[in-house]
């Protein structure tokens, strides 16, 4: 028997454990001190509402599947059909291969063959790294085809504090303008944060406030990175979430969709383009062609315990 997300690879160090999955390179778990940091699922189930995924070789959502580059027109599969949308990129249900697994680390290959609506190859690797500062995650891509390929990524982990839900506990999110969405989660311009109910840049409690938006204008650090943090006032514990000069965009979810575990985490994802870039061209990134110089791109990002 095979679990449904394949191969599970246990990493540990410095107080935190992680599990990675065969199906997806997914963070099926994270924990510190023994308390759950993401919101995680058995290794019987699938990773529902994208838990723990990686989103390659875009994150978020694309217009009825269907973009123009470097004059030439593709169309994606609708993933998102309900929503006319292609949907957090092609690699998040197929199987990566095991590089290498240590105690406190593993490494995952996966090579993304050209195909229709994305007709370039990449070989991609993702990095999962447990230490006493917390889980750093490494994902890397390289064009392996003559041509320029389009580019961007996102993962997608649920920030988890204790087990009374989202409501009650602090949001520190440093970005300054809210992207706002249609009724079908694509772009429909955007608003300063400022005087709204989106301005988490001081910590504050999330309430009932309902997220499912792209944030950007982040407030970065010397280094180029961002932090957000999600915090429970009583106890001081919670979790933090950085990510590096490449992060510009942090989507966050509520998941107010009424399925039982609806507001029991947040999704905090860092992201290198808002939705639907490979139509507007914002942050997205061109890989060049195989052996040039450009033709691979890391972004880093992770997680840690705050006490």
């Amino acid at each position: 028997m095979v679990a449904a997300t394949g191969e599970q690879f246990p990493i540990e160090a410095g107080g935190y454990r992680a599990v990675v999955t065969e199906g997806g390179a997914v963070l099926r778990s994270l924990e510190y001190a023994g308390r759950p940091l993401v919101a995680d699922f058995a290794d019987d189930e699938i990773p529902r509402g994208c838990r723990g995924q990686v989103l390659i070789p875009w994150p978020n959502r694309i217009r009825d599947g269907a973009y123009t580059f470097d004059g030439t027109a593709h169309q994606l599969a609708l993933t998102e059909p309900a929503r006319h949308n292609a949907s957090h990129g092609l690699v998040r249900w197929a199987p990566w291969n095991v590089e290498e697994h240590t105690d406190h680390s593993v490494v995952l290959t996966h090579r993304l063959m050209a195909q229709i609506g994305y007709p370039w190859t990449l070989d991609l690797h993702v990095v999962y790294d447990v230490s006493a500062d917390g889980l750093t995650v490494s994902m890397a891509a390289t064009n392996l085809s003559p041509h320029r390929a389009p580019y961007a990524l996102g993962a997608h982990p649920y920030l988890r504090v204790g087990d009374d839900g989202i409501d009650g506990l602090e949001l520190t999110l440093p970005a300054a303008t809210r992207l706002l969405a249609d009724e079908r989660l694509l772009p429909a311009g955007r608003e300063p944060v400022d005087g709204t109910a989106y301005d988490y840049r001081v910590a504050r409690p999330i309430r009932d406030t309902v997220f499912d938006h792209a944030f950007t204008d982040l407030d970065k650090d010397p280094a180029g990175g961002v932090t957000v943090s999600v915090r429970d006032p009583a106890s001081g514990r919670g979790v933090a979430l950085w990510g590096d000069h490449h992060v510009a965009w942090l989507q966050v979810f509520s998941q107010d969709d009424g399925s039982p575990t609806a507001r029991s985490a947040i999704a905090v994802e860092p992201m290198t383009s808002p939705p639907d870039a490979f139509n507007s061209g914002e942050d997205l990134h061109v890989l060049a062609p195989a052996g040039e110089e450009g033709d691979t791109l890391s972004v880093a990002w992770g997680l840690r315990a705050l006490e």
